[in-house]
């Protein structure tokens, strides 16, 4: 079993940017799936962007595409979440994951979490 470390949350105005982080222990990191989700309050869990092993990206959120970048580091086993165009609807606490080889936007198929960190997106 895996430690995920995500770092980079905090408020910001509208308009702003954040980058998140996420140190990745325990795992053979270049075998695994790295995504992002985010929660809101009161609302379900979704996925906002995968990264394969191969470095293929997808975007599940529809207001990600386009304002949020994932990217992932094999050699220092870290991924980041590059958040631009910030606006108040994209305020949750998001979360680092991972699950073997395969990607998937379904958060019930990753077993690895990290313990979130806070955006926080005023108008």
């Amino acid at each position: 079993q895996g430690q995920l470390v995500a770092s980079g949350g905090g408020s910001v105005q509208a308009g702003g940017s954040l980058r998140l982080s996420c140190a990745v222990f325990g795992l053979t990191f270049s075998h695994y799936c790295m995504a992002w989700f985010r929660q809101a309050a009161g609302k379900q869990r979704e996925a906002v962007a995968t990264v394969t092993v191969d470095g293929d990206t997808t975007y599940a959120a529809d207001s990600a595409e386009g304002r949020f970048t994932i990217s992932r580091d094999n050699a220092n086993k870290m991924k980041y979440l590059q958040l631009n165009s910030l606006k108040p609807e994209d305020t949750a606490m998001y979360f680092c994951a991972a699950k073997p080889l395969t990607c998937s936007t379904d958060r019930n198929a990753f077993y690895e979490w990290g313990q979130g960190t806070q955006v926080t997106v005023s108008s």
